[in-house]
C-alpha cells in the first residue's frame, strides 16, 4: 500500500490522461453531485456533502477539504456504458436504391474516478448480462473493457444506503484498477493507494509513491470502520424470494400504487436497471429512416405492450413486476440479486416510496397470513 498526498492527486489524473483516458468523476453541478467529465482535482466537489432521505436530496458545503465526502449521486456509470440513446442503424432510400448504414465508432476510453463499492457491484451485474450472458452487447463490452476504474472507499454512506445488507459495501473489495482511501486528519490530507490490476500497478509505479506507514494504514482502516458504523439501514434477505413470489395477489401492491407516480425515476437512477426499447423515426422528406435504442422502464404502460394491449395495465402490477424482479426473479435469471443497496431509488422517488419498508411490509403480511392458517 502506498500514500498519495493531496497535492499529488493531479499527477495521477495527468498520467491517466497521458494514457489516452477521458476522465469522468464527481462534480457538484446544479444542486447535485453527478459523474461528469473532469480535468483536474479542482473539479471534484471539495467540501460538498449530500443529504439523502425518502424523496429528498440536497447538497451543502461543509467548509472542509475532503473531495469524496458524499454518497452515490443521481447518475450511475451505466449512463456512460449504456448510453440513454444509441443509434442502431440509419437507412437511406431513393427512387431506385436502398442502403442501410450501421454506425461504427471507436469506443471511448473512460477513466472513472471516485467509484464506490455499490457501483462496482452494479458493474459486475451488468458484465454478467452484457458480456457473459447469452446475448452479449458488443458496444457495452468494448466500452467496459476500455474503462479504467479508480475506486474510492466510502466513508460517509447516505441515510438511504443498505449496501451491507446485500453484500456490496461499504468497503471496496474487487473490480478496481486503483483503490483510494481518502484521509483528512490532523491537518493532513492524503490517500492510501492499492492497485487491483496489472495496468493499475503500472500507473502507480509511474507515480513513484512511497509506502504507507503503519499509522497511516491504521487511520485509513478507521475510515472504513466508521463507514460501517454509520450504516444503520438493514434489509432482511432471508426468505425474501419466497415472500415476493407468494405475494402476487397481495393487497399491498394497491397501497403502493396509490403513492407511485410511475415516473420511472427509480429505474433511471438505478445502477443495475438496463431495460430498453427501440424507436423508429422517418423525418418527412428526408429520404432516411433511423432506429434508436433508448432507455425504458417497466413502469411505463407501453413496456409490456403486445398485440392487443399492455400486459401490465395498472400501477400496482408494474410496481409488483419491478420489485419482484429485483429481489426474486432476477436471481432466477442471473444467479444474484438485482439490487446493490445504494438507496438511489429511495432518494429520487418523488413520492418517497422506500423499498426497504415495502419489502418489510410484504414480509409482515405474509407472516400474518401464515399465522392465520
Amino acid at each position: 500500500m502506498e500514500v498519495l498526498e493531496r497535492a499529488e492527486l493531479d499527477g495521477l489524473l495527468n498520467e491517466l490522461k497521458r494514457r489516452g483516458y477521458r476522465l469522468i468523476g464527481p462534480r457538484a453541478e446544479r444542486g447535485a453531485i453527478v459523474y461528469d467529465p473532469v480535468e483536474t482535482s479542482d473539479d471534484f466537489p471539495a467540501g460538498w456533502q449530500d443529504e439523502h432521505q425518502r424523496g429528498v436530496y440536497r447538497i451543502q458545503n461543509s467548509g472542509g477539504n475532503a473531495l469524496f465526502d458524499h454518497a452515490a449521486g443521481a447518475r450511475a456509470l451505466k449512463h456512460f456504458l449504456i448510453p440513454p440513446r444509441r443509434l442502431l442503424w440509419r437507412a437511406h432510400g431513393g427512387d431506385s436504391d436502398f442502403t442501410v448504414e450501421t454506425p461504427r465508432s471507436t469506443p471511448p476510453h473512460f477513466a472513472f474516478i471516485g467509484v464506490r463499492a455499490c457501483e462496482l457491484h452494479a458493474l459486475a451485474l451488468q458484465d454478467r448480462i452484457f458480456i457473459h450472458g447469452p446475448q452479449p452487447d458488443p458496444e457495452y463490452k468494448a466500452r467496459r473493457e476500455q474503462a479504467f476504474i479508480v475506486a474510492v472507499n466510502c466513508h460517509r454512506p447516505s441515510g438511504n444506503c443498505f449496501c451491507a445488507s446485500v453484500g456490496s459495501g461499504p468497503a471496496v473489495t474487487a473490480g478496481y484498477d486503483i483503490l483510494l482511501t481518502e484521509v483528512v486528519d490532523a491537518g493532513r490530507h492524503y490517500f492510501t493507494v492499492a492497485a487491483g490490476t496489472v495496468r493499475g500497478q503500472e500507473v502507480v509505479e509511474v507515480l513513484g509513491l512511497r509506502s504507507a506507514e503503519a499509522g497511516e494504514e491504521a487511520v485509513a482502516e478507521a475510515v472504513l470502520q466508521e463507514a460501517e458504523t454509520a450504516l444503520t439501514r438493514q434489509l432482511d434477505l432471508s426468505g425474501l424470494r419466497e415472500v415476493l413470489l407468494g405475494a402476487a395477489d397481495s393487497s399491498h401492491w394497491e397501497s403502493v400504487a396509490h403513492k407511485c407516480m410511475a415516473c420511472a425515476n427509480c429505474t433511471m437512477t438505478c445502477p443495475t436497471c438496463f431495460c430498453a426499447t427501440v424507436e423508429d423515426t422517418t423525418p418527412l422528406g428526408s429520404g432516411t429512416a433511423e432506429r434508436w435504442r433508448v432507455w425504458d422502464s417497466c413502469f411505463t404502460t407501453d413496456f409490456s405492450y403486445i398485440h392487443g394491449g399492455a400486459v401490465r395495465k395498472t400501477g400496482a402490477s408494474r410496481y409488483r413486476q419491478w420489485l419482484t424482479h429485483k429481489f426474486a426473479s432476477w436471481e432466477d435469471q442471473f444467479g444474484t440479486l438485482g439490487c446493490v443497496g445504494c438507496g438511489r431509488c429511495i432518494t429520487w422517488c418523488p413520492a418517497g416510496i422506500d423499498i426497504v419498508e415495502e419489502l418489510d411490509a410484504l414480509r409482515r403480511k405474509r407472516q400474518q397470513k401464515l399465522q392465520a392458517v
